[in-house]
């Protein structure tokens, strides 16, 4: 297979830190799979710290985006230039938010080829561990096997809540509803990943709720920008008269050659004497 050729030297070193966990450091395989994937979330700290920081600038930016959104609705070549040419000026990147999952995917398609040819590749160096995990489940057998269904239904709600993290930041409803029904579309087809791969998943699931809870409470919010109400135009100053002097409103005294107003005085009927 032509992906499994390409990630081989990934495979080789999940297969390493792997045998390195339970042959060194003494874990259980099962667990072992727990402490690799907390390793890969530590290195993608900076990756997530990006994704949170670009999806708190399109919270704070997304009035601003949608004006321009409703401007050009009738060009959507133009509507997508000027939207490119604000997240240029404001320094947003709006495909932050799917980083840490683009790196996390060639892990998980290498992690299913290890687990794939665990007992016949890495097993039998090892012949008096374990495959068990907390006695429910055995990592190479498909996880609707035993109480896999139990991992599956925790799968499903650390799946929802970490996607609902994620897609505050989303403008469109549809958008929020599509993203937090693909984790109950995926079901059948995760049905026969081996269970060591339902245990990855839901680690990092658990891990990605924690970190969203624990970054959104510790990082400052991006500032917002003044807001201007569009009905309301700016205040202009009074032009100059010739001798430097802000030029008389229209409706004020005048002012005469000797400096002072003159006085207008009206009389009831409503004739003036000056």
């Amino acid at each position: 297979m032509i992906v499994g050729g390409l990630l081989t030297p990934l495979e080789n070193v999940m297969t390493d830190v792997l045998t390195w966990l339970h042959g060194s450091v003494g874990l259980p395989w099962a667990w072992s799979i727990v402490a690799l994937t907390v390793i890969v979330r530590v290195l993608l700290v900076p990756v997530a710290i990006k994704q949170i920081h670009s999806m708190q600038s399109l919270q704070v930016h997304a009035p601003e985006m949608k004006a321009i959104q409703q401007r050009y609705k009738s060009d959507r070549q133009k509507q997508s230039e000027e939207l490119m040419k604000f997240y240029k000026e404001n320094k947003i990147n709006p495909y932050a938010s799917c980083l840490p999952i683009v790196f996390q995917i060639p892990i998980f398609i290498s992690l299913f080829f290890v687990l794939k040819d665990f007992e016949k590749e890495i097993f039998p160096k090892f012949p008096s561990s374990s495959l068990d995990w907390l006695g429910l489940v055995d990592i190479t057998e498909p996880v609707k096997d035993g109480w896999g269904p139990v991992l599956i239904a925790v799968y499903v709600a650390s799946q929802l809540l970490s996607t609902y993290l994620m897609s505050t930041a989303m403008q469109s409803k549809a958008q929020r509803y599509m993203v937090m029904v693909l984790p109950v579309v995926f079901l059948p087809f995760i049905l026969r990943f081996p269970s060591g791969l339902m245990i990855y998943w839901l680690t990092t699931n658990l891990w990605t709720t924690g970190q969203g809870i624990v970054t959104r409470r510790q990082m400052p919010r991006p500032v917002a920008p003044p807001k201007r109400s569009s009905r309301t135009p700016p205040k202009e100053e009074p032009p100059a008269s010739s001798n430097g002097d802000p030029a008389p409103v229209d409706g004020a005294p005048k002012a005469t050659s000797g400096g002072a107003p003159r006085r207008v005085k009206r009389k009831r009927g409503g004739r003036t004497r000056k």
